[in-house]
């Protein structure tokens, strides 16, 4: 089954993929998407639910395959070394993530330029004390601090190599005409803030 989702924006292609899988017990299926958020939502969706997961690109777009059943247990004649093993029976446990961050705005309160001058010192504190969250998602005006604001962008790079995911909504960036100005993170979806529904303890928005 081929899915071509080109030119659809996430999270359709993912809500396409996992329509065709439920479909079958065993299968492969293949979707087509010209950007990068897909690819790594796809990828999110497959490891959460056990498939294997091929991705290539082909020109402009990418080719991901979702492989469900035991037809993904042997890929390429090269069995998975976690092909038919549950978490418990390989001693794994699924746990959840502690905090994600989301940030909706680039300034702290009403005033504008004290609340830029707050929002650095929220995240230049959260560095030197080291209360990370697991994941930060930008989103709205929020996707300025992680592209345009030249005081933050060095702070966040910091905490991003102290271990902590950072995302820009990739809607956002395209409104605010932002989409090559990334200077710390990934480009993503708000199917983070979704997934993190479930995947985090606690959701913090600022």
């Amino acid at each position: 089954m081929i899915i071509d989702a080109r030119g659809l924006g996430c999270p359709k292609p993912v809500l396409l993929a996992e329509e065709e899988l439920n479909k079958i017990d065993e299968g492969i299926v293949e979707v087509l998407v010209d950007n990068e958020a897909s690819t790594e939502n796809l990828g999110t969706f497959s490891r959460k639910n056990g498939f294997y997961l091929e991705t290539s690109k082909e020109n402009n777009y990418w080719r991901v395959k979702l492989v469900k059943g035991h037809v993904g247990d042997v890929v390429g004649d090269e069995r998975r070394p976690d092909a038919g093993r549950s978490a418990e029976s390989t001693g794994e446990q699924e746990t959840k993530m502690n905090l994600l961050l989301v940030v909706g705005t680039d300034s702290i309160g009403k005033e504008e330029e004290l609340g830029k001058t707050l929002m650095k010192g929220f995240f230049e504190t959260m560095k030197v004390t080291g209360e990370i969250p697991d994941m930060i998602f930008f989103l709205n005006a929020g996707v300025k601090l992680t592209t345009l604001n030249t005081d933050i962008v060095p702070v966040l790079q910091e905490i991003e190599a102290m271990g902590v995911e950072i995302f820009s909504c990739g809607t956002c960036l395209k409104y605010y005409g932002l989409e090559s100005g990334l200077k710390v993170g990934y480009s993503g979806t708000t199917n983070h803030i979704v997934e993190g529904m479930i995947d985090f303890r606690k959701i913090v928005w600022i």
